[in-house]
């Protein structure tokens, strides 16, 4: 029988193989919303959370803006389109109009992204980012992203050489 795209990809150790994919632990839900500021309040009024980071057109986004609302042990991302103009607003929009508001994607963090991706990949996980480095003045983060049935995204991560409020391009958030 051949995997069929609707078929869940299971990332266990194979038959001969001793090693499973190795996770370290969830890094963020990331949510597409109408409303990302009016979202971020919400959630940070009701689950004690507090915005950690921002991106959108202030810090070169600008057909997106997001809000990371942290807490010890958790991260939600609320992402919004501000307008589209290229693949990343394309794919907000899409998604937006499909699902209406909803988890993008749920990012892992992994200690080696190359061998996480190529692990996931083998095992018939859908390519929709190669590994690549992202940089800015707090670091390094290594990314890549797999798709999985059902239409929501894993974002495989490794931060180990990143010190920032989130990843490249997010600034630190002090209006609240």
């Amino acid at each position: 029988m051949t995997e069929t795209a609707a078929e869940p990809v299971l990332l266990t150790a194979g038959p001969g193989e001793t090693d499973p994919l190795p996770t370290g632990r969830a890094d963020a839900v990331v949510f597409a919303v109408g409303d990302a500021e009016r979202a971020a309040h919400r959630y940070a009024a009701a689950l004690g959370l507090r915005c950690t980071a921002y991106a959108g057109p202030e810090t070169e986004e600008p057909e997106t803006v997001s809000y990371v609302l942290s807490a010890p042990g958790t991260r939600i991302v609320l992402t919004s389109l501000v307008q589209v103009i290229g693949p990343r607003g394309r794919e907000l929009a899409g998604y937006l109009a499909r699902h209406g508001d909803g988890v993008l994607d749920l990012s892992v963090s992994v200690p080696d992204v190359y061998y996480a991706y190529d692990y996931a990949v083998d095992r018939g996980a859908l390519s929709l980012a190669e590994p690549y480095e992202a940089r800015d003045r707090f670091g390094t983060v290594v990314l890549a992203t797999i798709g999985v049935p059902g239409g929501t995204r894993h974002t495989l991560v490794d931060r180990s050489r990143y010190g920032g409020p989130y990843l490249p391009g997010y600034l630190p958030f002090e209006a609240w």
